[in-house]
């Protein structure tokens, strides 16, 4: 569902592109560079919290430091007669810890899955124990990721 951008006016704007920039920026600096008292800042930002503008606050670590320096996306397709475990199937899926996201589609696939594996073989047990056997899939197809670069959106 699409949000009303049109609820955010400049100063939210300011205050987002700061901390989209810079999410662990204190309070007061973030409050000097939107130009409004601290308070207001704060109130701010928790109305922005609160409004489920900022959707969260965390740590995007690199999963090679974890152990698991193999990342893929696999495509999931599911049966047609499975489409009433699209909830319980993502909900099961992002629960795993090898799953770093999970992504419901349109289009000929129902899912991609973003995982992080600690070598081949891990990722192929991953792929086979539970995906391929899980008696909702239909298809599955996985991709090596190489690299990725973040997008401007996401800074």
């Amino acid at each position: 569902m699409a949000k009303d951008v049109r609820q955010l006016d400049e100063i939210d704007e300011r205050i987002v592109a700061a901390l989209r920039r810079q999410g662990r920026l204190a309070n007061n600096a973030l409050a000097s560079s939107v130009g409004i008292a601290e308070s207001t800042c704060l109130s701010r930002v928790r109305s922005l919290v609160d409004r489920g503008v900022i959707a969260g606050f965390h740590a995007e670590v690199d999963p090679a430091w974890l152990g698991r320096p193999i990342q893929a996306m696999i495509a999931v397709r599911l049966k047609g007669d499975a489409r009433d475990a699209i909830n319980e199937f993502s909900d099961r899926l992002a629960a795993m810890p090898e799953v770093l996201n999970v992504f419901f589609l349109a289009g000929a696939d129902d899912f991609h899955v973003h995982v992080a594996a600690r070598d081949p073989d891990d990722l192929r047990s991953f792929v086979v124990d539970h995906l391929s056997s899980a008696s909702e899939v239909a298809l599955t197809e996985t991709n090596l990721i190489f690299e990725h670069k973040r997008g401007r959106l996401a800074e």
